[in-house]
C-alpha cells in the first residue's frame, strides 16, 4: 500500500508499505529520517518518540497506515533550518548526550513539555520524561538541559542570546 502524510512540514509518500509495518520503520528506512531510534519495539523505552498530529507517540507502536493524511514531526523537525531548537542546544551544552540512543525521544518529550509548561518543576520534568529510558546517564545532565531550555524559552533567549 501507499502511505502519504506530512513529515516535518513536507508531504511524503512511501510505496509498498506492508500491513504491519511501523511508522518508525517507514520514517527510518523508507524516508531516510534516522533520528528516531529503534530500540525496544514495544513502546517501553521512548527512543522512537515523534509527534503525531501534535501528540508525542512511540512510533514503533503506530502502524504506518495510521499516519495516512496526518502530520508527523520527528526530532529532525524540531530544528528550523540550521538553527537548533533551544532544547536541542541545551542538551548539547549541558552534555546531556552520551551514546545518543535515547536522545531523540528525550528531545521530543522535553520539547512537548516546554510547549505546555513555561517553567516546569523538577517533578513535572521527571514525569514528562518518565517514559524515556537512558542507560548511560544518571539523568542529572538531562534535567539540567531541560531546566536551561525552559529558562531560555521563558526569557526569550536562544543559546546566543
Amino acid at each position: 500500500m501507499r502511505v502519504t502524510f506530512t513529515v516535518n512540514g513536507r508531504e511524503e509518500s512511501a510505496d509498498g508499505v506492508w500491513e504491519g509495518e511501523s511508522l518508525l520503520y517507514v520514517l527510518r528506512e523508507r524516508l531516510g529520517l534516522p533520528g528516531s531510534k529503534n530500540a525496544c519495539e514495544q513502546g517501553e523505552c521512548g527512543s522512537c518518540t515523534v509527534y503525531l498530529d501534535g501528540v508525542p507517540v512511540c512510533s514503533c507502536l503506530v502502524a504506518a497506515g495510521q499516519a495516512e493524511g496526518r502530520r508527523v514531526r520527528t526530532v529532525e523537525g524540531l530544528a528550523e533550518g540550521d538553527r537548533l531548537d533551544p532544547v536541542q542546544e541545551a542538551f548539547v551544552e549541558c552534555g546531556a548526550v552520551q551514546c545518543g540512543f535515547c536522545t531523540p525521544g528525550l528531545l521530543v518529550q522535553a520539547h512537548d513539555l516546554l510547549e505546555r509548561v513555561e517553567r516546569p518543576s523538577d517533578a513535572e520534568i521527571r514525569e514528562a520524561l518518565a517514559g524515556n529510558l537512558c542507560r548511560c546517564t544518571g539523568y542529572e545532565k538531562i534535567l539540567d538541559a531541560v531546566r536551561l531550555a525552559a529558562e531560555r524559552k521563558a526569557s526569550g533567549k536562544g543559546a546566543a542570546g
